[in-house]
């Protein structure tokens, strides 16, 4: 082979070995962006279908005639339309923990319990109003401590009381506090529509009591002892998950217009947020309630096993209605206790 023919021969190789790199360049480049598109699509796929609630809150509220209205607004602005309860059951579940007149932040304003009864009851729903307090195994005095009772009478409202009432064993659908089953009174497993009524406060073990904890009032003091040992032991956030995922359908109606601070959620002080808040999901509805009060929802355990499980609690995925959250946040004290103060949004970090 002659020098020229040499020199076209290693030519033609060059050329041959540099439009194979070209062709596996662009080959890789495009499968690249293919994996990148699906990947991106994908994400944006889980996004669209990851679980979404929305959460109406109502300022400059108070416990008079306007209650009614603000409530109804706030239900339909959710979704629910008190009208489609016609001819069903409603019960619903206030905050009696351990009423006294003096402390009256400490429980659910009978005010608000009227306003939800009425407007159940126009739209031709039966509604009741039960509750098991937790402290006490008199629920007589916790009905007339609170002021409930005279409400109730005056409405001519039927009471249930859900520490005493008999009860129909239902499986547990939560599945991580070990219990097998809840013992759940006959008036809660016969409604259409549980709706739980709390006051907004601090926990001094929890960090935050409001929609989702106080449905531990459902729970029948005969059954499972005062302060509902049995759930204590078997954990309060694990039980506070199993019960709410074991409930037929439920909503939260929030009294976030005088709340408690500090050494919740008995001995607590009152703070005045002048709020009220509705939701269908009550996870999302008490991922707003600590945004309401600095305190970020992830950090609150019962709220952290909830996530996504029994609904959104990420900013990013409650619907807002009504008011925005954040010019209506103010900061709630804790009890000068680290698992409390870790509740606290730390600086620098973006919480979702």
């Amino acid at each position: 082979m002659s020098v020229s023919e040499l020199e076209r021969t290693k030519a033609n190789v060059s050329t041959h070995e540099l439009s194979t790199c070209q062709v596996n360049r662009r080959t890789l480049l495009a499968g690249s962006a293919a994996v990148a598109i699906g990947v991106s699509g994908w994400s944006a796929i889980r996004h669209a279908l990851a679980p979404r609630a929305p959460v109406f809150i109502a300022r400059n509220q108070s416990y008079d005639s306007r209650l009614e209205r603000t409530l109804h607004d706030g239900l339909v602005s959710v979704g629910i339309l008190p009208a489609s309860y016609q001819g069903k059951r409603v019960l619903l579940k206030p905050n009696l923990v351990e009423p006294s007149r003096k402390i009256p932040h400490m429980t659910t304003h009978p005010a608000m319990i009227l306003a939800a009864a009425e407007v159940f009851r126009r739209a031709g729903a039966e509604v009741v109003v039960g509750e098991g307090p937790g402290h006490i195994r008199d629920t007589e005095m916790a009905l007339v401590e609170s002021g409930v009772a005279e409400a109730l009478h005056s409405a001519d409202l039927r009471f249930a009381d859900l520490n005493y009432e008999e009860t129909r064993w239902t499986k547990n659908s939560g599945g991580m506090c070990g219990l097998a089953g809840f013992h759940f009174p006959r008036s809660v497993v016969e409604a259409d529509l549980v709706v739980s009524l709390p006051k907004m406060k601090t926990h001094h073990w929890v960090g935050v009591t409001c929609a989702m904890k106080n449905l531990y009032g459902v729970i029948p003091g005969i059954k499972y002892g005062w302060p509902k040992n049995v759930l204590h032991h078997n954990g309060i956030p694990q039980t506070v998950y199993d019960i709410n995922a074991s409930l037929p359908k439920t909503i939260g109606i929030v009294d976030a217009i005088e709340c408690m601070e500090g050494d919740g959620p008995i001995m607590g002080s009152a703070k005045w947020m002048g709020l009220v808040l509705v939701g269908t999901n009550l996870a999302a509805v008490d991922a707003t309630a600590c945004r309401l009060m600095d305190v970020t929802p992830e950090a609150v355990s019962y709220l952290r096993l909830a996530a996504d499980r029994l609904g959104p609690i990420a900013n990013g995925r409650v619907d807002q209605r009504g008011e925005a959250w954040e010019s209506l946040a103010s900061s709630f004290q804790v009890l000068d206790k680290p698992h409390l103060q870790a509740l606290r949004p730390r600086p620098g970090i973006k919480v979702s």
